[in-house]
This record gives structure tokens, C-alpha cells and sequence, in this order.
């Protein structure tokens, strides 16, 4: 199992490379709690790090995230870019296989945005089997995955040119 206490990823010493940066975050209305804890880690861990503008945007599920990411990038004005998008969300399994379907759309979306925007889309959306999980990676044994997400973009911007 993947532990974040493993890793170097919480060490940020890669510094801010753009000043002013901006980071838009998309989260989901589904599992509330769950992705507003997700946002506040993120939104703390950013700020902690100096990072001053921070949108959020919300959409109403996590099939809708990529969607909300493209036409963001597409309709804000040259000086409006955002350095980086971090998707928040919770899809927690339930007795059909919609769970399956909305989780590979949202990557596959996630992973399209990648290659196709300049900037990066960071992956802070959960795939748990239920809200326990859920709890486990939001301040639980298993770290805060808003946190590691705002890492990450952090550490993200610093390969742009």
C-alpha cells in the first residue's frame, strides 16, 4: 500500500516559481464533508506556502470535473491562467458498477488534461470502498490527500518554462 510517509512528496523546498501563481481548485457537491476537508488541507497547505490566489470552483459530481477544468482554461484571459488545476472529490462504491464508470471517466479526464492543457491537473480526487477509507486519507492513517494535492501542484508549476 502506497503511504505517503515513504515518499519525499510533503518536503517542499522547490520554492514558488511563478510569483502571483494561481491555482484553481474543482470539487465535487457529492460526499461534502469529505471534499470540503479535502479543499480546507489544500487550501491551508497552499497558503502555508505562499500561495496567495486559490479559486474553487464546484461541479456537481467527479464525471464533471475535467469538463468544468477545460472550459476554465478555455474561457479565462491570457493574464487569468492558472498556473495549475488540483480536482478534489470522493466516489465512494455502492452496489452497482457506476462507481467503476465514474471513476475511470474522471481519470481518463484528469489524464487528457494532462496532455492536453500546459499546465498541470493534479489528481485529489478519492476512490474509496467506503467512508471510513474516506476519513482514513483525510487526516487519518493515511495522511491528508488535499494536502499532498496542494504539494503536488506545488512541486507541478516548477516544470513549466
Amino acid at each position: 500500500m502506497a503511504e505517503v510517509s515513504n515518499s519525499k512528496l510533503l518536503n517542499t523546498n522547490a520554492g514558488i516559481p511563478k510569483k502571483n501563481a494561481c491555482i484553481v481548485l474543482v470539487k465535487t457537491e457529492w460526499n461534502a464533508a469529505i471534499v470540503d476537508e479535502l479543499e480546507r488541507g489544500c487550501r491551508e497547505k497552499l497558503e502555508g506556502n505562499k500561495i496567495k490566489k486559490i479559486i474553487t470552483i464546484t461541479v456537481p459530481g467527479a464525471f464533471e470535473i475535467p469538463f468544468a477544468i477545460k472550459n476554465y482554461w478555455e474561457s479565462a484571459g491570457k493574464k487569468k491562467k492558472p498556473a495549475a488545476f488540483v480536482a478534489l472529490g470522493c466516489v465512494i462504491r455502492g452496489d452497482t458498477p457506476h462507481f467503476d464508470y465514474v471513476c475511470k471517466a474522471v481519470t481518463d479526464g484528469v489524464v487528457q488534461l494532462n496532455l492536453l492543457l500546459p499546465v498541470p491537473t493534479v489528481f485529489g480526487v478519492l476512490t474509496v470502498d467506503n467512508e471510513m477509507q474516506a476519513n482514513e486519507r483525510i487526516g487519518g492513517v493515511h495522511g491528508h490527500k488535499g494536502e499532498e494535492a496542494a504539494v503536488t501542484a506545488i512541486k507541478m508549476i516548477t516544470l513549466q518554462p
